[in-house]
């Protein structure tokens, strides 16, 4: 289930339009705005550095 769920998101991001993301958001409240701006930031970079090569185990 855990490997469904990040790219059901990444999916869902893809098919939403700016304006109603930034509007959901607002609608939600500032702080849980902030909130998933900084995990969907963490998850862009998270995603960059485990397809980039990662650590030199």
């Amino acid at each position: 289930m855990k490997k469904l769920v990040f790219p059901a998101l990444f999916t869902l991001l893809l098919f939403l339009s700016s304006c109603e993301v930034i509007g959901g958001i607002f609608k939600a409240g500032f702080y849980t705005g902030i909130v998933l701006v900084v995990l969907i930031l963490a998850l862009i970079i998270y995603l960059f550095i485990k397809f980039r090569g990662g650590s030199n185990r």
